[in-house]
Formats: structure tokens, C-alpha cells, sequence
């Protein structure tokens, strides 16, 4: 057998560069390349391979180790799943800050290749900087933690065991049904390590992602349930932009007269022109989507996790014949609610469906002219939103209108946390595929700006826009100065409501009078955060990292303002301040959360009768 003689980083790297995935017939090369910031648990390891040897695989330098990892799995979930950066950091600290974006990857099922430095295999330093020592289980480290969050994970103490590691890794990465963060812990002296691997493990390998097909049985079953339902609706979630099933669902709801809802995920799936597109569905939906929801016999779930803002909590479906369907590749999120499942890659599903209920002539018994009055009626609350005028500043929903209205159809909006996430799910008016980019899977703060860096590098000629607030920009910005670095021109949307305002509002409308999550001084006489509002100008801290930086108080400097950016060829930032308490809420929609249940507060009891009283109406699994 034909050997070569590398480190193991080397041949990590030289493995990782002739790894390709193959999709309806498209070959593409699956690793872009690595995103790293160094430190002793990997710069003469991995560093050393980047340098010398890094084949086609480029190098990025990342500002914060979970910043890097959000804007890798941004770049792999606009490149639906078909391409990859790994992110690599020093042991320790640097390790552990890219725990929180690996879960962000693996609750959104989106691929990410994490490749932590690890504490000394030998053990002969022991114990090294920045090593966690646990006396009771000396293989701890700190990359143990990685664990819980990780579809797959390895440490790999011996260069020989990379085969094995690599090939599991790939395994997964590649999976639709699997995929999430894969973790490979390296030992730094192990990287450094050599062994004679056998040439042909570096070979060009094509990973093929085959849709799942369902059994005929599976298909007939699902049939039979449809064709026995009046008021079937549709919940589209992500995978039907995975599957690149947008065009075959517009076809199906047209065809069988079956209105959709869409969840953040799947948003952008159908124009919201589309006919038969009734907006968001569940505890951030519209009062179109929502009221076709109470009313349903059958929910048709399409590539969705079924999470508790899809379902409002389970108490969404209120018809007490209704039944779900859950059209999804993974039996884990097929099964949810009690459904009938259909285990089948979306668009394989809805054209199997399509032949056969065409046989039958199925056709729902929904009400053409009420849909289109529920539509109609819902566009129209859009409208009045979106031309919100305050007469004491602007609110959050005549901006997104403003922002709506000025960009493109093909640019493309990014968010996760906040109370913008609502708004947008609610109003945000997308008339493209993959132009609505929202991780509300793990809702994780920082991602906004990480995330426009990774869109950008995966669609270099679209304007990117990350709409993010005050409390997440302040939590994680550091990759503003990578897009700066790279040259990759993103705008940033701050829109600034001096807080956690939607954590506030929640605390609120359940009994609180606000406490700690608005940006005030501390009172000396209450000694509690109730004095007035911190004063920050985030324009001029972008233009201390060498962006554009402009600051909008009324609709005209918004106006003057994304003209400007829009010309910019660098990075720009844009401070817009909002009154808060200015987003939406209601539309027949419920969110559960965990109301006290004893309280000196009558705020506090009513609240949790409500939410008692509510949950009356939940459905139990």
C-alpha cells in the first residue's frame, strides 16, 4: 500500500480539501475552507498545515471564536447545506466560546465542521494553560462540553484514528437527516504528530445526497388522509428551501386549493404575492395564517421541527377532527405532535402527492373568496403598520416598512433575536427564495452580524443586510471587522430600543412592571436599573473599526441613509432609533411561558390564571 508521511493536521486539511457532495446530479465542493483564530492548543499544528499546506481550502481570520462559527453556519445554511467551512481554535476559553454557536448549527440542522485544539494527549505538561482539570476523570477536557451540542464528536488521540474520525465526520456532515455541529477535538501535540497514511484515503471523494423516496404504502396512506379532510392547511418550514421544493409547493396549494403558512424557516418559500400564501403561522403568525390554523382538519407539516412558535405552544389547532401530517426526512421530527408520517424528502413528497390525489380529483372545500378576503384583509393591517407614524419618534414597524420598500427583491435580510424577529415574520414582504435568512431555531443573540458575513461570501453579488438590535449588536459584533478585513461589504441595521425591549414586553404582559432589561442608569434612590437611558452612538463605533457609519432619527435620514449605504463599497452601519414598545403582537397567537404561581402581585396571579386557561386548550403532545 502506497503510503505519505504528514502530520495529522496536514492530512486533516488534505482530506477535508478532496471532499465533494453531489446533489440531483451537481457536484460541488463541500469544504470552502476554515475559519480560525490561533492559540497555543493549535497554532503549530493546524496553524502550520494552513500555512504550508493548505491545498485549496482558504483561511479566514475570525475576530471572536463564536462569531466565526455563526457566520460558517450562516454560509452553509444560504448554500442549503451543499457546502461548508470548518472553524478551528486554541484549547480552553477558545474552544468553549464556540460551544454556544455549535448548538445554533445543530438545532437548525445545518452542517458545521468545529475543530477545537485539545489538551496534551502525552499528558507529560500537564497541566497546560488554560487546561480544565477534573480529578475524578482525567479524559475530561474542555472539550467535553461539545458533547450535548455535537451530532457527532471525537477526540482524536493518536494520528491514526483521523481515518476513522474523518470518515464519521463526513458521514454526518453530508446527512440531511443527521447533520448539525461535528466536532474533531485535536490534541496539539497529536496535530503536530506524523504518520504514514495510505495515499488513497486523500482520494477525491463524492459524498452523494440522495432525496428519500417513500414507500408506495407510505404515499397511499397519505393520500387517503387528504383526500378524507375538508380544510387542510400547509406549515412550510426550512426543508422545503433544502429540497428546492419552492416551485413544486406553489404548484401543490394552487392545484388542491391548500392555503400554506410559513415557519421563520421557511419564509421566502412562496412570494408573498402568491395567492395561496397566507404569512407566518403560529405564536409570531398572522391573523390569516392563524385563524385558518384553528379552523384546520388536517395540518400538512413540510420540512418543519414543529417548534412551540409554529404551534403557538400547541394551541394553534382547535378543530377537534384535526390531524397532522408530517412530511419530513427525519422520523424524529415526522413523529412530532402524534402525526401520521410520511419519512420523504419534501419536493419527492408533494410530486408523488400531486400524481396521485390528481387520480382522485382532490380538490379542498376551502372558501376561494374567503382565503382571498383573509389575504386581502392581512395585507392591508401590513400596510397600516408598516405606515405607523409616532409622533414622539419612529416605530419599529414603519422602519422594517421603510427598509422593506427600499431594498430588492434579491438582497437579502438576516436576523435571529429580539423583537425584530416577530415583526419580520409577521410583515417582512419577501418575493424570492432564500432572501430571508432567520436562525430562530436557537434564536442565538451575535448571530445577526456573524451571519451577514457568511451570506455575503455565499452570495457575493447581493446586498446583505443584518437587522439586529441594540442587546445583540452589543453581545457580538466582532465579525463587522472580518467583513472589513475580507472585503466583504455587509449593512447593518441597528435598530437601537434601549434594551431587551422584547424580553421587556414579555415581563409586562405577564404581570411585571419592567425590571433589568431596559439600558438606563441605576437609580441611587431605588438602587435599580430605573434611571435614564444609556446614550450610545453606535455609528461612531463602527466608524472606529473602519465602517460607515450613519445615524437615522426620523424616515428621511433613514431614507438618506440606505441610499448612502447602498453606494458604499464597505461596510456599513446604520443607528436607527426606535421607540420601544412599538413591534406586534396578538393575532389569535399564544406563547407559553412559565407564569409564577405564587406572587405578591395581583399583575402576577392574573397572569397565571391566563396562562392556566390557556393551556385548556393545548393540545398534550
Amino acid at each position: 500500500m502506497e503510503t505519505i508521511r504528514l502530520t495529522m493536521a496536514q492530512a486533516l486539511l488534505k482530506f477535508l480539501d478532496n471532499q465533494y457532495v453531489e446533489f440531483d446530479g451537481k457536484e460541488i465542493k463541500f469544504v470552502k475552507g476554515v475559519f480560525g483564530i490561533f492559540g497555543h492548543g493549535n497554532v503549530t499544528g493546524l496553524g502550520e498545515a494552513l500555512e504550508r499546506q493548505p491545498g485549496d481550502l482558504v483561511y479566514l481570520q475570525g475576530k471572536n471564536e463564536q462569531g466565526m462559527v455563526h457566520a460558517a453556519t450562516a454560509y452553509a445554511k444560504q448554500k442549503n447545506r451543499l457546502q461548508i467551512f470548518a472553524c478551528t481554535s486554541s484549547i480552553g476559553p477558545g474552544a468553549l466560546n464556540m460551544v454556544t454557536a455549535a448548538a445554533t448549527a445543530t438545532v437548525n440542522r445545518i452542517p458545521v465542521l468545529l475543530l477545537p485544539g485539545d489538551i496534551f494527549a502525552s499528558r507529560q505538561p500537564d497541566p497546560v494553560l488554560q487546561q480544565i482539570e477534573d480529578p475524578t476523570d482525567y479524559t475530561v477536557s474542555a472539550n467535553d462540553a461539545f458533547k450535548p451540542v455535537s451530532k457527532y464528536w471525537d477526540r482524536i488521540s493518536r494520528p491514526e484514528q483521523l481515518m476513522t474520525a474523518a470518515l464519521n465526520a463526513m458521514r454526518v456532515l453530508t446527512d440531511p437527516e443527521e447533520t448539525g455541529a461535528v466536532t474533531l477535538a485535536l490534541p496539539q501535540d497529536v496535530q503536530a504528530e506524523a504518520y504514514d497514511y495510505p495515499v488513497d484515503f486523500f482520494k477525491k471523494r463524492v459524498h452523494h445526497i440522495e432525496r428519500k423516496i417513500p414507500s408506495k404504502a407510505a404515499v397511499q396512506r397519505a393520500v387517503k388522509l387528504i383526500s378524507e379532510k375538508k380544510k387542510p392547511i400547509i406549515i412550510a418550514g426550512g426543508g422545503v428551501h433544502y429540497s428546492l421544493a419552492t416551485e413544486v409547493l406553489a404548484s401543490f396549494s394552487e392545484t388542491f386549493n391548500i392555503p400554506v403558512g410559513e415557519t421563520q424557516a421557511g419564509k421566502s418559500a412562496l412570494s408573498w404575492k402568491h395567492p395561496m400564501n397566507m404569512g407566518s403561522i403560529g405564536a409570531t403568525g398572522s391573523l390569516a395564517s392563524n385563524i385558518l390554523a384553528k379552523e384546520a382538519d388536517l395540518v400538512i407539516c413540510l420540512g418543519t421541527r414543529l417548534t412551540d412558535f409554529s404551534t403557538s405552544s400547541k394551541t394553534a389547532f382547535q378543530n377537534p377532527e384535526v390531524e397532522f401530517l408530517n412530511i419530513n426526512v427525519s422520523t424524529f421530527d415526522a413523529m412530532k405532535m402524534g402525526a401520521h408520517m410520511l419519512v420523504a424528502d419534501a419536493k419527492v413528497a408533494l410530486e408523488l402527492l400531486t400524481e396521485e390525489l390528481k387520480k382522485i380529483n382532490y380538490r379542498s372545500s376551502h372558501d376561494t373568496a374567503k382565503l382571498q378576503e383573509l389575504k386581502v384583509k392581512w395585507n392591508q393591517e401590513v400596510d397600516r403598520l408598516y405606515e405607523d407614524e409616532r409622533e414622539n419618534g419612529l416605530s419599529q414597524t414603519r422602519v422594517l416598512g421603510e427598509i422593506n420598500r427600499f431594498i430588492d427583491e434579491n438582497d437579502i435580510i438576516v436576523c435571529a433575536a429580539g423583537s425584530m424577529p416577530g415583526d419580520l415574520h409577521r410583515l417582512w414582504r419577501s418575493t424570492q427564495p432564500k432572501t430571508y435568512h432567520m436562525e430562530y431555531g436557537f434564536s442565538c443573540m451575535g448571530y445577526e452580524v456573524a451571519g451577514a458575513l457568511g451570506i455575503k461570501m455565499a452570495e457575493p453579488d447581493k446586498e446583505v443586510y443584518a437587522l439586529v438590535g441594540d442587546g445583540s449588536y452589543l453581545m457580538l459584533h466582532s465579525e463587522l471587522v472580518t467583513s472589513l478585513q475580507e472585503k466583504k461589504k455587509i449593512n447593518i441595521i441597528l435598530v437601537d430600543n434601549n434594551g431587551y425591549q422584547c424580553i421587556h414586553n414579555l415581563q409586562v404582559a405577564h404581570g411585571s412592571d419592567g425590571f433589568g432589561n431596559e439600558f438606563r442608569y441605576r437609580s441611587e434612590e431605588e438602587n435599580v436599573l430605573s434611571g435614564d437611558y444609556l446614550q450610545i452612538d453606535y455609528a461612531a463605533n463602527a466608524r472606529s473599526l473602519g465602517a460607515k457609519g450613519y445615524t437615522a432619527r426620523t424616515i428621511d435620514e433613514l431614507k438618506e441613509a440606505l441610499e448612502k449605504a447602498r453606494k458604499e463599497t464597505v461596510s456599513t452601519l446604520i443607528d436607527v432609533k426606535v421607540l420601544p414598545g412599538t413591534s406586534t403582537t396578538g393575532y389569535e397567537s399564544w406563547w407559553r411561558l412559565g407564569v409564577a404561581e405564587v406572587s405578591n402581585s395581583e399583575k402576577v396571579q392574573e397572569a397565571y390564571e391566563n396562562m392556566q386557561a390557556k393551556l385548556e386548550q393545548a393540545r398534550k403532545y
